[in-house]
């Protein structure tokens, strides 16, 4: 449109309505069109951030611009801008990799198209023709053919960004050359070369044409555009206007130590910005990313009032110091259990985590700990907000040569992002972590609110709930029966050529010892719910037959009536007791599960060194099980869950077998070397891993050789994969499952689920869901489940 002064000022009052009601209500309807955008179109999280930055970035602009009213015209093009928003959402989202309803955003991208004949056509009706709504036309524009040049980029190349992108390379170019900043005459050939860039582009995002027509078509577009580019860089060299100084980035009295200070702030706020969630992206390229959230977050402050960016600058660096610190939890949540921190389910694990350092390096450990954690999660978030204040200020000084600095910087993250740039092998220049990181918390927020709903109804329904005593576990009858649940004993173990080195001589020894007791094992696998720590989510899996994965279904489950297997042996007459020396404190889920004794590790008389975290050896354990359950004189059928816990992280110090008879209280463990845990290579961490297990499975086998009882049952399970550290990434979750009898009829129940004999299950036995172990147990064991 052509520029013109501002209508008169009655005009305006009769004819406008003011900018003060206009830019609400154009935010009101482009957060709405994002809304119908996410429950129709499947708008994910990173494009509706994508559309809400661009809205509040054009909305801001306008409010900075200190015109009283847009006009009429100008409202039409403020719909436009709205449209745009929807149109950068879905071109966002495709830009992610993420499927979108391409006939959603063509259609935007048409109406909008369809409507810069409309405002221009409204202004030049109503005569309110403005510099300001000229350039909010042209700006418009220029940045939806940019979007849709992104959106076929993605699958023809970047090449296509030239098509979107030529006018503010063209804008960038005037920065150097001022020349370039001159007049331009109206020119009919350019509005027919600027409207066959939009068909070209919207017919191409239809996805109708095959890809060579497409080519074809982008292509004769960008070559028109090429020339009508050139025919005004030629006509403004021959018509130049004086020369302009361009105002710099940094004045002269940004004084030396004022530009070291800004630049740490721009670094610190960088490095929060783009680290990486996941351990194994920790390297330098990581750093060397340009992370769009600071760019646009930027260029947003410098668009506020003054009064307003101090504080919101203050406030977007204290989001993004969280957000570090969420991201630090989440570097370590990857390495042990394989997955990111969620801050709603996951925040008993930090407790648990606190006491483990407690547990096996000391009380001092466990306060050094926390209060180290705290100072750091408070200096860098606080230094993060002054950090994001201190650029904010520094760049509003310079406002001019920021915006232009943050331009450019947003071009060659665009053209990273579509063109696949890398800083490092596999980690894209353009980085957009923080968003992600944010979407993803979000998302899996509620996630986990719908689960609670579904996991609660799951749990009460239960087939086995109403089944009678007589009619469980009869094939069981007068066995004493022990669940051994073996700390970290994954699957791993058995396969990893590092780990199994030591382990399956543990286990070869281990079958021979029950071959000379009259022992027969079958085995197989079970996939765990979680991986590298959380063991009571993977017992409660284990007894429930639900998976639990999460500390909210752990919390469901055990304030509800779930009947569990260990519960199934109470009903049916055993005695039911727990031996559980990683407990140190109240246990009321004891009664949850059934268990009618549950022995902690203040209960069991050990006198001996800690060892690690498990403090007492697994012999001793197993001793006590013995004495203070399986070998009393007045006693019924026992069915036992033991914990089995030297094979727990650190993995050492580890201690060694000795003879049964001199256990006593542990005192015998004293003259035992005990080597520290700190300064230990990852080498180290996998051998001292492979060796706890052997000593478990030393103990256990030797310990069942010895025992006395004939109608002894044995099942030998695992609770979990230990950490990444020690398997490597793609491991898996799967655990062995080996059931131990001197009963043929027993080991012939077992027979029939396919596992394989012996204490090493063979690398093609039957694997199922840990969950799906309580059903089955108690339908080879029991007749079927009461209706």
């Amino acid at each position: 449109m052509a520029g013109r002064d501002a209508t008169p000022a009655r005009a305006q009052r009769v004819l406008h309505p003011p900018l003060a009601l206009q830019l609400p209500t154009a935010g009101a309807v482009g957060l709405g069109l994002l809304a119908v955008l996410r429950t129709t179109a499947g708008l994910g999280g990173v494009g509706l951030l994508g559309g809400l930055l661009v809205l509040v970035l054009g909305l801001a602009m306008l409010a900075r611009s200190g015109a009283r009213s847009l006009g009429p015209a100008g409202t039409v093009t403020l719909l436009r801008l709205v449209l745009v928003a929807g149109v950068t959402a879905l071109a966002v989202q495709h830009l992610a990799g993420r499927l979108i309803p391409t006939a959603v955003l063509v259609g935007l991208a048409v109406t909008a198209l369809a409507l810069d004949a409309v405002d221009g056509w409204v202004a030049r009706r109503t005569d309110t023709c403005t510099d300001l709504g000229a350039r909010f036309d042209m700006e418009t524009d220029a940045f939806l053919l940019l979007l849709l040049a992104v959106h076929v980029a993605a699958d023809l190349g970047p090449w296509v960004l030239l098509v979107g992108g030529m006018r503010y390379l063209f804008v960038a170019a005037g920065w150097v050359w001022p020349w370039l900043r001159g007049e331009l005459p109206t020119r009919y050939s350019a509005k027919v070369v600027a409207a066959l860039q939009g068909v070209a582009l919207v017919v191409a995002s239809t996805r109708l044409l095959p890809g060579w027509a497409e080519t074809v078509l982008v292509g004769g577009a960008l070559a028109a555009l090429v020339w009508s580019f050139g025919v005004s860089v030629e006509y403004l060299a021959r018509h130049p206007r004086p020369t302009e100084r361009a105002s710099p980035v940094v004045g002269k009295d940004f004084s030396w130590w004022r530009g070291l200070a800004t630049g740490l702030a721009v670094l610190v706020l960088t490095v929060a910005l783009v680290a990486p969630r996941d351990p194994s992206a920790l390297v330098w390229g990581s750093y060397l990313r340009l992370p769009i959230e600071g760019i646009a977050g930027l260029a947003l402050l410098l668009l506020l009032p003054d009064r307003w960016r101090r504080p919101l600058a203050l406030v977007a660096g204290v989001a993004i110091g969280l957000g570090a610190v969420l991201t630090a939890f989440d570097v370590g949540f990857v390495s042990v259990l394989a997955r990111p921190f969620d801050p709603i389910l996951d925040s008993p694990l930090i407790s648990d985590g606190v006491g483990f350092v407690g547990s096996t390096y000391g009380p001092a450990a466990e306060v050094a700990a926390v209060v180290g954690a705290v100072v750091l999660a408070v200096v860098l978030v606080g230094g993060v907000g002054l950090a994001a204040r201190r650029v904010a200020g520094a760049a509003a000084r310079h406002r001019r040569g920021s915006l232009r600095v943050l331009a450019a910087l947003g071009g060659v993250w665009l053209v990273g992002a579509v063109a696949g740039l890398t800083a490092a092998p596999g980690v894209p220049v353009a980085a957009a972590t923080t968003a992600a990181a944010a979407v993803d918390r979000v998302d899996r927020t509620r996630t986990a609110l719908a689960d609670a709903q579904r996991f609660r109804a799951e749990a009460g329904t239960d087939a086995w709930a109403a089944t009678p005593g007589p009619d469980l576990l009869g094939a069981l009858r007068g066995k004493d029966v022990v669940v051994a649940v073996v700390e970290s004993y994954g699957r791993s173990a058995l396969t990893d050529p590092g780990l199994a080195g030591t382990v399956d001589p543990a286990l070869d020894a281990g079958q021979a010892r029950l071959d000379g007791a009259g022992y027969g094992a079958r085995s197989g696998f079970l996939t765990s719910s979680v991986v590298g720590s959380g063991s009571w989510l993977a017992h409660a899996t284990l007894l429930s037959g639900l998976r639990v994965d999460n500390q909210q279904r752990y919390l469901t489950l055990t304030s509800s009536d779930r009947f569990t297997l260990s519960a199934a042996f109470a009903r049916a007459g055993w005695e039911t007791v727990a031996m559980q020396p990683g407990t140190t404190r109240a246990w009321p889920e004891g009664r949850f599960y059934g268990y009618q004794r549950a022995y902690s590790v203040h209960d069991l008389g050990y006198r001996g060194p800690s060892f690690g975290w498990a403090s007492m050896p697994d012999q001793v354990v197993l001793d006590r099980l013995s004495r203070m359950e399986l070998d009393r004189a007045d006693r019924g059928p026992v069915m036992a869950e033991v914990d089995l816990v030297s094979s727990h992280a650190p993995w050492t110090p580890l201690p060694r077998m000795v003879d049964w008879d001199a256990i006593g209280d542990g005192s015998v463990f004293r003259g035992q070397s005990v080597p520290g845990a700190v300064g230990r290579n990852d080498a180290q961490v996998r051998a001292d891993y492979a060796h706890s297990v052997a000593y478990t499975m030393d103990a256990l086998t030797s310990w069942v050789q010895r025992s006395a009882d004939p109608n002894l049952v044995v099942v030998v399970v695992g609770d979990h994969q230990p950490a990444l550290t020690v398997t490597g990434r793609g491991a898996g979750r799967d655990v062995p499952l080996s059931v131990l009898s001197r009963d043929p009829a027993v080991l012939e129940r077992v027979g029939a689920w396919g596992f394989t004999p012996g204490l090493r299950p063979a690398t093609d036995a039957p694997t199922w869901p840990m969950e799906a172990f309580r059903d089955r147990f108690l339908g080879a064991f029991s007749g079927p489940p009461a209706q």
